[in-house]
């Protein structure tokens, strides 16, 4: 792990909860930062890492992994709403929150951290065909369901999935990006790329909220084991199943240990599925998987030999 990095995150966290108790920043300076991120941050690390991708089989199993974690993620939840006697709202909250990592803002930072820049190709197909893809169809028809709304069109589907923009750098690297551009554009990327980390942990550091009535510990618990511990232990014999070995394993088992997706808990609280729970669950999951990502890493690490 590059201890610069891990040391960066934790600076730029501390910063941002910092900043937001202090009130340095105008409300809604955490969406800004996201958006900046999202719109040119992410794309320009699609273009700097996805030409070097060698194409082979294993990259399928990075694909699905995500798509068979929901699977189990339904079940599990289902049966803890059983047991714990959630409410309709919770019960989605959990679904989703566990469902979806944050494989993009937070997941791109961390494997380059904890596994280098040349696992960060694998990090980019896990989370474009993988997760975004299933949050921009299954995620959008889950909150629709539990929220009462009507199911979404696929028209409706097709042009949320077409305004995404890192979507549209992947199919221009894909295609027309060569592996080594010219200076200048390479490393004008490169340093929009490297702007990621610092932006991404700043701006969680000013939404993140911890706050939770005693009586939803419970359902947070759960959640944030589910999210952290139970699904990268899901994804290392499906890693295997899938054959895949060494650094897509590494990245795929890391990835299936992300936090909660911001995004995800984002539109399921504007669909009033329990608000404070989704909350506390991506603040929490953030928190702690800057224990359990390193602890994994080196448990990888020490089983590839």
């Amino acid at each position: 792990m590059a201890f610069d990095a891990f040391a960066l995150i934790l600076a730029m966290l501390a910063l941002g909860m910092l900043f937001a108790r202090l009130r340095l920043f105008p409300d809604g300076s955490a969406n800004v930062l996201n958006l900046v991120v999202l719109y040119v941050c992410l794309p320009a690390a699609v273009l700097t890492f996805v030409p070097r991708l060698h194409m082979d089989r294993s990259l399928l199993g990075l694909s699905v992994t995500p798509w068979i974690l929901m699977a189990a993620t339904w079940g599990l939840v289902t049966l803890a709403t059983r047991i714990l006697k959630l409410s309709r709202g919770e019960h989605a909250a959990l679904l989703v929150c566990v469902g979806f990592s944050n494989s993009s803002f937070i997941g791109y930072p961390m494997v380059r951290a904890l596994l280098g820049d040349h696992a960060l190709p694998y990090a980019v197909v896990y989370d474009q065909f993988g997760t975004f893809l299933m949050l921009s169809t299954l995620g959008i028809v889950i909150l629709a369901r539990y929220s009462g709304e009507t199911t979404p069109s696929a028209r409706h589907v097709l042009l949320r999935i077409a305004k995404f923009p890192p979507l549209w750098a992947l199919l221009f690297a894909l295609t027309v990006m060569p592996a080594d551009p010219p200076k200048w554009i390479g490393g004008g990327l490169q340093r929009l790329s490297d702007a990621m980390l610092p932006l991404v942990m700043l701006s969680v550091g000013l939404s993140i909220q911890l706050r939770l009535p005693r009586r939803e510990f419970k359902p947070l618990a759960v959640g944030v084991v589910l999210r952290l511990l139970v699904m990268p232990l899901l994804a290392l014999p499906l890693s295997y199943a899938l054959g895949m070995q060494g650094e897509v394993l590494q990245v795929n088992v890391l990835e299936s240990g992300m936090p909660t997706m911001i995004t995800a808990a984002a539109l399921a609280i504007s669909h009033d599925l329990a608000p404070r729970l989704c909350a506390a669950i991506v603040g929490y999951s953030i928190v702690v998987s800057l224990a359990t990502l390193p602890l994994l890493a080196w448990a990888l690490h020490a089983l590839a030999g």
